[in-house]
């Protein structure tokens, strides 16, 4: 028996549950504050019920969040139900909101085809606002943009049987890929450059690869080995004139490659992928360009991109003047613009479109809209 001013505990099976209902509901709230954050379309409010739904824009679920290097992060992603898969090498584009932007990057697929989930391993690069956002901030359950894969740098079907992979630092990436499909080529090599031996990337897989007689590996450490050459490659794989190459990593790789198998008559061998970043020159104001509507205004840069579009006669989506938030957001195509409120510059690139809000952003250099 128990009086009226005794607390009864409940049994431990029940404060489990509610424990875990209690971190379902901290989840969802966390996922509705976020989006009040961020620029938002209508149909984004439809997909925080189920973003992985059939029909909606391609989405993917953050499954688990993996350290590969002190620089370097995997991560899984459990993909929306619109992915068609992927073929080894190939790469996809993830969108990720930091600070209310929505920022897209390629990566390459790491992990096998076929699966329930996709993998991409990330280096952190200085200031790279998306690199380190995954290396320090990014947690199982977000969900994050995709896009579809694609990519040349694949094998071909069938897979010639002599192959030289020759990559140095991030340049692993789509070859491991690659390795990680059965079945492989009959004689591989992987030649692979990384700073030293903690900074290699899937330094496991391929050493364990290489004791099962499936690739033969050499590795070249550059912080105590310096750079090696391609016309060093005579030392290292005498036979490279014979096999088909991929090369993967800095453009200074890529460059010597293509001019070194140029120069030996064997271009048709060489396989190469480049993410190419475009620079863009940072101005106060600049040229304002409203693709869909075929007009460019110049705009100062205390003049936002909403004032600018509607003082050109652009109609502009705009809800601010009655209290609506976010529905004067517009994708940022070309270009670079700052927020007024923070200063902050934003760029994007046709590849790598932006949502950004016109009614807090003007003209940081030339910059194109799409409305």
């Amino acid at each position: 028996m128990t009086s009226p001013g005794d607390v009864v505990a409940p049994p431990q099976a029940d404060r489990s549950s509610v424990k875990r209902a209690l971190a379902r509901v901290g989840r969802g709230a966390r996922r509705v504050a976020e989006a009040l954050a961020t620029p938002l379309l209508p149909e984004d409010f439809i997909d925080l019920v189920d973003p992985l739904r059939s029909g909606a824009d391609l989405r993917g679920r953050v499954v688990a969040v993996t350290p590969e290097t002190p620089t370097a992060t995997t991560i899984l992603i459990r993909p929306g139900r619109g992915w068609r898969g992927h073929r080894p090498g190939q790469y996809t584009r993830i969108g990720l909101d930091v600070d209310g932007v929505r920022h897209w990057r390629a990566y390459s697929i790491t992990s096998p085809v076929g699966a329930e989930t996709i993998s991409i391993t990330v280096r952190a690069i200085p200031d790279g606002k998306v690199s380190n956002h995954v290396r320090h901030g990014l947690r199982p359950g977000t969900v994050l943009m995709l896009d579809q894969a694609t990519g040349d740098f694949v094998l071909p079907d069938p897979a010639p049987d002599r192959v030289l992979f020759l990559t140095a630092g991030s340049g692993i990436t789509p070859v491991m890929g690659m390795l990680r499909n059965d079945p492989l080529p009959r004689d591989v090599v992987v030649v692979h450059s990384a700073p030293t031996s903690g900074d290699m990337l899937f330094r496991r897989d391929l050493t364990a690869l290489a004791a099962q007689g499936r690739i033969s590996l050499v590795t070249r450490f550059t912080a105590t080995d310096g750079i090696l050459p391609v016309t060093a490659l005579d030392g290292v794989v005498p036979d490279w004139r014979d096999r088909d190459v991929w090369v993967g990593g800095p453009t200074g790789l890529l460059d010597d490659a293509e001019a070194h198998w140029a120069a030996a008559g064997l271009s048709g061998r060489l396989h190469t992928e480049r993410f190419r970043p475009r620079i863009h020159a940072v101005g106060d104001g600049g040229e304002v360009t409203f693709t869909g509507a075929g007009v460019t205004v110049a705009a100062d840069a205390a003049t936002t991109l909403l004032d600018a579009g509607e003082d050109a006669g652009v109609l502009m989506p705009s809800g601010c003047r009655m209290g609506i938030c976010f529905n004067c957001v517009l994708p940022l195509t070309d270009g670079s613009v700052r927020d007024l409120r923070t200063g902050e510059v934003t760029t994007a690139n046709p590849e790598d479109p932006v949502l950004v809000q016109t009614c807090v952003s003007a003209a940081a250099g030339p910059c194109h809209l799409r409305v």
